[in-house]
């Protein structure tokens, strides 16, 4: 597994070479759009294909997203995560987002009602993957509904992905929040990497019909910034979407600025020139672990 690592990283570096107008199936041009100056979102270009919306509750912020009506979800999702979001408890709510015309969304109020096949299960089927978890905001019950939108939904594999290996990564993730601190995550969701060309299938959605594109991959940004805002670190993750068994998700780190050659995004953008180059170079999940603030 580290050699196949070595190898993805080493391919990533061949891809900067190249000039490339697409990426995770949203179009890119060079012009940033003015948005707010959060540390854990990404640059928003304009004209990309998406909608830049926000969730709070009262003057706490939830989290942020790029919403694709296309392919009625969200390129990415981007929130603060911290101890007091965290607790115990899940509230199901499944519901449209209110900030978005519900002919842009999917219903996801029940399951997809698909089936898939895959390797070393019996049985399998698309479950409703969150982009940001509801057990990273179910300290708070008015937030954790929020994190029951549509938007906030994708067809994930459920036994070997969305139940095994990135279930156990969002609960690594949590136990990375710095005490008394933020930990800041971006998770997305992607269809073709910067400049590919790989096969997208679809689903038909039981609820209303709908034709639903499945993510060929799945990632996670995190940065931990320093109290004083001089200093940070990050590390990223990097998916393909399938069924696994017996494969840890520590076998998929990869540096951030890495996960941007492939995804076409620019993470943490809102960070300093001076430390996001340093930060996003980061290849080692254990410094962004004993990272200190």
């Amino acid at each position: 597994m580290k050699a196949r690592k070595m190898k993805i990283i080493g391919i990533l570096h061949l891809l900067a070479a190249l000039y490339l107008t697409e990426a995770c199936g949203l179009k890119q041009v060079a012009e940033t759009v003015s948005y707010p100056q959060w540390p854990e979102l990404p640059a928003i270009v304009s004209g990309a294909e998406g909608q830049f919306i926000s969730h709070e509750l009262g003057s706490r912020r939830n989290y942020s997203m790029l919403y694709d009506a296309g392919t009625m979800s969200a390129s990415w999702v981007a929130y603060p995560l911290c101890e007091a979001d965290m607790s115990s408890g899940r509230e199901e709510s499944w519901a449209y987002d209110p900030k978005i015309p519900q002919d842009s969304q999917t219903d996801v109020r029940q399951g997809y009602g698909v089936e898939v096949s895959t390797e070393g299960y019996s049985r399998n089927f698309y479950a409703r993957g969150h982009q940001i978890p509801n057990a990273d905001r179910n300290a708070v019950e008015g937030m954790m509904a929020q994190t029951y939108y549509s938007t906030n939904m994708t067809p994930q594999i459920q036994n070997g992905f969305n139940g095994g290996i990135w279930s156990k990564l969002e609960a690594a993730v949590r136990e990375m929040v710095p005490p008394g601190d933020t930990l800041y995550v971006v998770t997305g969701a992607c269809y073709r990497t910067r400049g590919g060309n790989e096969e997208i299938i679809s689903i038909t959605n039981r609820n209303d019909g709908r034709s639903l594109p499945v993510p060929n991959y799945y990632y996670k940004a995190l940065l931990k910034l320093s109290k004083a805002g001089d200093r940070a670190c990050c590390i990223g993750f990097w998916l393909p979407h399938k069924a696994y068994k017996k494969v840890k998700y520590n076998d998929f780190t990869l540096p951030v600025d890495s996960l941007e050659l492939l995804t076409g995004v620019d993470f943490f953008h809102n960070l300093p020139d001076s430390i996001e180059g340093i930060a996003e170079s980061n290849a080692s999940l254990d410094a962004f672990i004993s990272f200190e603030l």
